[in-house]
Order: C-alpha cells, then sequence, then structure tokens
C-alpha cells in the first residue's frame, strides 16, 4: 500500500484520486475477503482430543481453539477413508460424483481428482488469493504428475503425495539411541517422495524433519502473504495421526499416550504455530480457521490407532465411529464462542467459504450447504439429512445408511479391517454385508453409540412416520446422483510411481535422493 502511496504524492490531481480509489479498493478487499485456512487431521477419532473428552492428550493448542471458537458435536466427514472424504472436502461433492471410489489411491494408481473438478483453490484464486497446500494430498499423481495440488488451483505445495504407509517405512520412527523402530507398511513401491510443488525434493521423507518444515513452509506463507496485503487460502493437511505415528525430536516420548500422543502433540503444535504466526502479522481478527479431520480411527492398531469416544467402530465403516468427526470453527469477533450440535459436514466448507468471500458457486451439482446460519446467527442450519457411503460404493446398493434430524436408519451394515480388535464384533472385517428391511433406525441424541435398535424397541406404529421420511429423502437423493467413471477403478501403472530418479534401477528401491 505504501508504494502506491509515494507514487500518488508526486503526481497530478487525477493520479492521486486513481491512486486512492486503488487504496481504498485494496482496504476494503482485505475487509470483505478474510483469509482462510483449513486444518485436516488424518485418521483422528471423535475422542482423540481432551476438549472431547480424551483425558490424557495433549493438545492445548486445539483445546484453546474450541474454548475460543465454535465446537461442533455433529459433524461429518464424506467418507470413512482418505482419498474420497479429501475429494469431498475440496469440492463440496460426494466422492460417487468425481468418481474417487472404490477405496484409495495408490503410488501407481493412473486416475485422480479429475481436473473438470472446481477445487476451493480454484475459486478463490481468481479473487486475487494466494494458495498453498501443506502435507498430504492423496488426490493423485497421474501421467506427467498431473493431479498434483499446482494443477488444481494451488499456487504451491510442500508435502507427500499419499499415505506414509504407502510405502517401506521400517525405520519410519528410528530416532537415535533409544527409541524403538516400528511399522513395515507397504513393500514393493517406491520410498515415500517429499515435493515442492511438482518437483521430487527428497526420496523418501526424512520424518523426523517433515513437519518442521511443513510448519516453516506454512508460516512463511502466512507471513509473505500479510506483508503483501494479499488475502491467502491455506490447506494444512496434516499426515498426523496416521498409522503408523511418527513425531520430530521436540514431541517424540512427551505425551502420556505414547507415539500416537507423540504425533497428535506435535499436529497440536503445528496449530499453535499457524495461530501464532496469524497474531505476529496482525491478521488473526481476519482470518477464518476451520479444523477437523478425514475420517474415523484406525481402531485395528489398538492404541496406535485413535480412539472414537462413544462413538461406534471407526475407519472403515459406515457407523458414527467412521465419519463422525471432530470440528472447531474459529474467527474472533465474528464467531461466537460456544458448542453446535447442528449437523454438518466438509461438504459445507465450499459453499460456505464461496458466501464468505462473495463469489458464485461451481455450475455442477454440489452436496454441500453454507453452514453461514450456524457459525454466525447461531441459529439451525441448513443441512437436514447426511448420506453415508461405504469404502466401495455402488449404484446397485447405494447409500448404507441415513441420517435425518436426529435420526440414523442403516439400510446395509458391514465391518471393516481398519476397525478389527475392537470389542464390537460388528466393527469386524468378518461382521459381512447385511441388509436391514426395515432398516435399523437410531436416535443419535440420545444413543450416539447406536447401542438400541429402536425398530426392537418401539411400535412400528410410532415409527412410521419417521422410516417414510427417511425413505423419501433418500429415493430423492439417489435419484439426484450421477455416478462418475472411477479413477481408482482406472487401475494402477507401477512406472507412474513417483521416482526422483525415473532412469536409476533397480527400482523401486533405487529411487532415492538426498534433499536438494
Amino acid at each position: 500500500m505504501n508504494r502506491y502511496y509515494r507514487k500518488c504524492r508526486n503526481s497530478n490531481m487525477h493520479c492521486v484520486i486513481v491512486c486512492l480509489l486503488v487504496i481504498v479498493g485494496r482496504a476494503l478487499c482485505l475487509t470483505t475477503r478474510p483469509n482462510i485456512i483449513l486444518i485436516f487431521a488424518d485418521d483422528l477419532g471423535y475422542g482423540d482430543l481432551a476438549c472431547y473428552g480424551h483425558p490424557t492428550s495433549g493438545t492445548p493448542n486445539l483445546d484453546k481453539l474450541a474454548a475460543h471458537g465454535l465446537r461442533f458435536t455433529d459433524f461429518y466427514s464424506a467418507s470413512p477413508v482418505c482419498t474420497p472424504s479429501r475429494g469431498a472436502l475440496l469440492t463440496g461433492r460426494y466422492q460417487t460424483r468425481s468418481g474417487l471410489y472404490p477405496g484409495v489411491l495408490y503410488p501407481g494408481s493412473k486416475g485422480g481428482l479429475p481436473l473438470n473438478e472446481t477445487t476451493i483453490a480454484e475459486i478463490l484464486k481468481p479473487l486475487g488469493y494466494a494458495t498453498a497446500m501443506v502435507g498430504k494430498w492423496h488426490l493423485g499423481f497421474g501421467v506427467n504428475r498431473t493431479f498434483l495440488p499446482v494443477h488444481q488451483g494451488f499456487d504451491t505445495f510442500l508435502g507427500v503425495p499419499y499415505s506414509h504407509d504407502q510405502g517401506p517405512c521400517q525405520s519410519l520412527t528410528c530416532f537415535p539411541p533409544d527409541i524403538k523402530c516400528y511399522g513395515m507398511c507397504d513393500q514393493g513401491v517406491v520410498p515415500l517422495p517429499l515435493l515442492l510443488d511438482d518437483k521430487i525434493i527428497q526420496q523418501p521423507v526424512y520424518f523426523p524433519e517433515l513437519v518442521p518444515q511443513y510448519n516453516k513452509f506454512a508460516s512463511d506463507f502466512i507471513t509473505l502473504s500479510a506483508k503483501h496485503d494479499q488475502p491467502f487460502f491455506l490447506y494444512y493437511a496434516s499426515d498426523h495421526t496416521h498409522y503408523p505415528q511418527f513425531a520430530s525430536i521436540k514431541t517424540t516420548g512427551k505425551s502420556l499416550r505414547g507415539p500416537f500422543g507423540d504425533a497428535l502433540m506435535e499436529f497440536d503444535n503445528s496449530v499453535g504455530i499457524i495461530m501464532k504466526t496469524l497474531k505476529d502479522n496482525n491478521i488473526l481478527n481476519n482470518t477464518f480457521v476451520f479444523f477437523t479431520s478425514d475420517n474415523g480411527p484406525e481402531l485395528m492398531r489398538m492404541s496406535r490407532g485413535g480412539n472414537a469416544g462413544l462413538l461406534k467402530c471407526g475407519k472403515g465403516t459406515t457407523y458414527e465411529g467412521g465419519i463422525r468427526e471432530p470440528a472447531i470453527a474459529y474467527w474472533p469477533g465474528k464467531i461466537q464462542p460456544g458448542v453446535t450440535h447442528e449437523l454438518a459436514s466438509t461438504l459445507d466448507l465450499l459453499p460456505t467459504i464461496a458466501t464468505l468471500v462473495k463469489t458464485k458457486l461451481p455450475k455442477v451439482q454440489l452436496d454441500g450447504y453454507d453452514m453461514g446460519d450456524i457459525l454466525f446467527r447461531q441459529s439451525m442450519g441448513k443441512r437436514k439429512t447426511m448420506f453415508y457411503y461405504p469404502v466401495d460404493p455402488s449404484e446397485k446398493l447405494s447409500v448404507f445408511a441415513v441420517r435425518y434430524g436426529k435420526y440414523k436408519a442403516h439400510y446395509f451394515t458391514r465391518g471393516a479391517s481398519h476397525s478389527d480388535t475392537t470389542p464390537d464384533h460388528d466393527c469386524h472385517l468378518s461382521a459381512f454385508l447385511k441388509a436391514h428391511d426395515p432398516p435399523l433406525l437410531f436416535d443419535l441424541e440420545s444413543d450416539p453409540s447406536e447401542n438400541y435398535n429402536l425398530v426392537n424397541n418401539a411400535s412400528m406404529a410410532e415409527l412410521k412416520p419417521v422410516l417414510d421420511m427417511i425413505q423419501q429423502v433418500k429415493v430423492e437423493f439417489e435419484k439426484s446422483m450421477v455416478f462418475g467413471e472411477s479413477q481408482i477403478g482406472k487401475g494402477i501403472d507401477p512406472e507412474l510411481e513417483p521416482c526422483c530418479d525415473p532412469a536409476c534401477t533397480p527400482k523401486p528401491t533405487c529411487c532415492q535422493c538426498s534433499p536438494l
């Protein structure tokens, strides 16, 4: 702004007026177009944070965010696994529409988030926003690195292309001299690479320094944007707390929850660094911050897999523990501190952000709603339903469950390997697909653990209006759903696995490069 003033000071009156209009316009832009930060955890359960009831989690920064922001009790991801949930977050559309099914993308996957899908970054960039992503992408690599964030609306990217267990990680948490290594992860594929924009700068990733690099990158991006008076969008998609856990030397061995707690503590520290950077640059009051997670905890890992709290099952299932997530909205002076029981979802973030910045929505079928009523007016939200797709959705079976108001109906149930080892056998892989007619019905306000099927505990005459309404909204939704071509179904080509030295042999083990 100062450079405009210096230029105007020595010019004629017409130029002065023009320059003053530019200055005022820039000031109005800063006032009306807030900075946006989305903080996304990985495999974090509903019961993992102290502010959601865990007795030994060390999460002071997230707890502070919750205390001074709006904490959600009924917030949902769109899928119980990684890739589809991330696609839904960025596009405001169920994964079935964009073809992000079944399951997740792998290092050599041919598909990815289709380039004709519109991301949050792509609606903000034309408005003059600086856009950056830090952390785990997991929406495709592709031929010529086609699907990376820099081709999906992000100016810059520092992170990894997929989950850190999708490659050899035998020394993942090996810190000298006394931290035992664990975790074999996927074998026979390339080591996990670290990318800057679309260039591999390290392979394999050196985990003790990964998150400190993320934090510096995020902090520098915020600071530079603030210095240039430019509104920004930061998508911080942490690798924590996905199994196997890792952490830098600063938090290793420091928590009460072992490796999981150390990883969670490091993630919480990252949140603290982001918030401090906003404060140091005097932009805290002009920044909308939203935190949540991609899906529920991987209970098969036991104490290293996270905690769903009072919710049933976890990752991979359409029970509440699979997709109901902790979520916090924070914006000083705009969002009043408190707790909301309104129904909301990651699908709602794109339309909410579009309203905040006063821009048009993409001209496609969206599945999200503007959360403004919940965030700024403490009133009822627009979302009345939530549809639960399994890991492998199909047009034949369609949605497995529907939430309508406080009621949830299960038309199909199935366990998942991700949720093995719990005492509840409904969660296990051995709990095969089962159809329910009439559907199982639960009152999630009085029974969030899905213990008491109302169909067995009330007369059908009492339940018929509820079941009929749920059936009606299910049928209407299914009519509107057009399944996109499966991106994951396009298959895998080992030649597409990211390698810093494509000409090296023997692959994949030769794909190793030191930092530039």
